[in-house]
């Protein structure tokens, strides 16, 4: 249109006022796309944004829920292992006293047997005294006979009278011994 208008040059028109068939084409075109832009495309991106404005705030409701469980979680993990630690802390002291309950028996029945040995010991020893006394005793008596034979010269050959001898000699030493 312009390049007729400016080959023809009989119409005139105003350089501002454009021309009125202009106006009517741009004017049907704008509605065509403002009733194309409002009837789908402004309806989806209302969609398009009401779905990404419904999915970010399902994700901070659903962050929200799971930071909530896990925070619960956290609750009872701590609330599990405290009890864990006090039942630990229970056997341990079970453990010991047990322990110790038994050190005290063992202890116990270790001192039994060390004076159950000492009093064996000693009767062992107070028996081999009275066998070594004995033995000495049978020993010194017939030594002092013997002697006893030759410095008396008469012979204690018979066994009353060289028991007899023999126990006064031992009376004897004994009670000189004491004095």
């Amino acid at each position: 249109m312009f390049f007729l208008a400016a080959e023809g040059g009989e119409t005139s028109h105003s350089p501002i006022l454009p021309v009125w068939q202009e106006i009517v084409v741009g004017l049907v075109a704008f509605g065509l796309l403002a009733f194309v832009l409002m009837k789908f495309v402004f309806p989806r991106m209302e969609q398009t944004f009401q779905a990404r404005v419904d999915a970010i705030e399902g994700g901070i409701k659903r962050a929200e829920a799971a930071q909530a469980e896990a925070n619960q979680l956290l609750e009872q993990y701590r609330a599990q292992l405290s009890e864990a630690r006090s039942d630990a802390a229970k056997i341990r002291d079970d453990a010991r006293a047990d322990a110790e309950g038994i050190r005290q028996d063992i202890l116990a029945k270790a001192r039994e047997e060390s004076d159950r040995i000492i009093a064996a010991g000693k009767e062992q020893l107070v028996a081999e005294r009275a066998t070594i006394v004995r033995e000495l005793r049978t020993e010194v008596g017939t030594l002092a006979v013997d002697l006893a034979s030759k410095i008396v010269g008469e012979s204690l050959a018979d066994e009353a009278r060289r028991a007899g001898t023999v126990d006064r000699f031992l009376d004897g030493l004994e009670s000189a011994g004491a004095r």
